[in-house]
């Protein structure tokens, strides 16, 4: 019996959405670390002043992911996710308003702690109201539009605020969420669950306490924490890194930006399919899986010559064969995951590495403000970024020395 049109239609139109709402997520993030030229002059800010907007966003959705999982399952995905996004907007407006530090931290604070539920709405959206051979696609849109939002940013965030001024950045990408907003509230009225979804008793959940007493789930968080932390220093780093070391302008610097984030685009999908091909060749899930968590993790090895040429672009390639690896990487970790911890417990210990990559990213924000303040350069987190891989591979391997498939449906 073929499909009622009208939920066909829904269903594609929530996909839609879900992909949007994402890429306005990641693009606003990066409306700040993409102007800091400009509000640095115009404030008289330090490096240190913008460490700390970095590093309490990731306190910030580190608290919120805590209770991200309970709100969205208290009041719903189309009541929670659309308040989300009216709050974070809200927040990326007063922005342009702020006039010293203490107020921009509290916009920060504000619009990072609600677009951390955007990727526990998006999934839980895939869930609750797409079928199966939809539920896929749905995920995989949400794992690939953060990369897209950063390559989108700085090629447009950076022209727009050349000719009307960073304020009006702020306030344009803030509005753009009001209008997702309007077609969220109109797009989604005819969601109905899914029967399964609608009618199936709650499957009981595990405890932190019962993830917690698992080496996985320390392999996993371990993990998150040391890669995680260079993926938030480079979102956030990078145009500033380019403006400092190779000269750019605010309008130079949107190429190479935009280049780097387009090659971690293309590492997120690699990742699907180098393991199969691994598996297919005879090695067992442990040797495959690590073998490909191995080959993302030498790729990354070179990255300290970005800072050795003479060529902004060869930089941004070399750089972004390192976001390419990580992207690869951090794949990996959420497949690992999915290979074998025991269902009903996923999302639980994938809440436990988002926290830990998210305390690691505020440790690594502080620590690059008093770099950069005490002369120190890039030039340290860059070595040690080239080595981070390795050591999260090993601790995986310490911790997991035979990953077995618990769930190989």
């Amino acid at each position: 019996m073929s499909e009622d049109p009208t939920a066909v239609r829904t269903r594609r139109l929530l996909v839609a959405l879900l992909f949007f709402g994402t890429i306005i997520n990641y693009v606003d993030r990066q409306v700040l670390s993409l102007l800091k030229p400009t509000i640095q002059a115009a404030y008289g800010w330090g490096d240190e002043q913008f460490a700390h907007f970095a590093s309490v966003s990731q306190l910030a959705a580190a608290a919120a992911l805590v209770f991200v999982g309970w709100l969205i399952d208290r009041f719903g995905v189309r009541l929670a996710y659309g308040a989300a996004v009216a709050i974070w907007s809200v927040a990326g407006i007063a922005h342009a308003f702020a006039g010293n530090v203490t107020q921009f931290v509290a916009a920060r604070v504000v619009l990072v702690a609600a677009e951390a539920v955007n990727t526990p709405a998006a999934v839980k959206s895939a869930a609750q109201f797409l079928p199966l051979k939809l539920r896929s696609m749905a995920v995989g849109i949400v794992n690939t539009a953060p990369n897209l939002g950063n390559i989108i940013a700085p090629l447009t965030v950076i022209p727009f605020a050349a000719i009307y001024g960073w304020q009006a950045a702020f306030i344009v990408t803030g509005l753009l969420g009001f209008i997702w907003l309007a077609f969220w509230i109109a797009g989604t009225r005819g969601l109905k669950p899914l029967p399964s979804a609608a009618g199936a008793a709650p499957a009981s959940g595990a405890t932190y306490g019962e993830a917690l007493a698992d080496r996985k789930t320390w392999a996993i968080a371990g993990a998150k924490a040391i890669t995680d932390m260079f993926w938030w220093f480079f979102t956030f780093w990078l145009p500033d890194l380019f403006h400092k070391v190779f000269h750019l302008s605010q309008s130079q610097l949107v190429g190479p930006t935009a280049l780097a984030f387009t090659l971690a685009a293309i590492g997120a999908l690699t990742a699907g399919v180098l393991f199969p091909r691994l598996l297919a060749s005879g090695r067992t899930v442990n040797s495959a899986r690590k073998t490909a968590m191995l080959f993302y993790a030498l790729v990354i090895l070179p990255i300290p010559l970005a800072l050795t040429v003479s060529s902004p672009w060869t930089a941004a390639v070399i750089i972004g064969m390192a976001l390419f690896a990580h992207q690869g990487f951090s794949t990996n970790i959420f497949a690992f995951a999915a290979d074998a911890i025991p269902a009903r417990r996923v999302a639980t210990v994938m809440a436990i590495g988002a926290i830990a990559g998210n305390i690691a990213g505020f440790g690594i924000q502080e620590a690059t403000g008093a770099l950069l303040t005490h002369g120190f350069g890039y030039t340290p987190l860059f070595y040690l970024a080239a080595v981070a891989y390795l050591l999260a591979l090993g601790w995986i391997h310490l911790l997991v020395p035979r990953i077995v498939a618990e769930n190989e449906g």
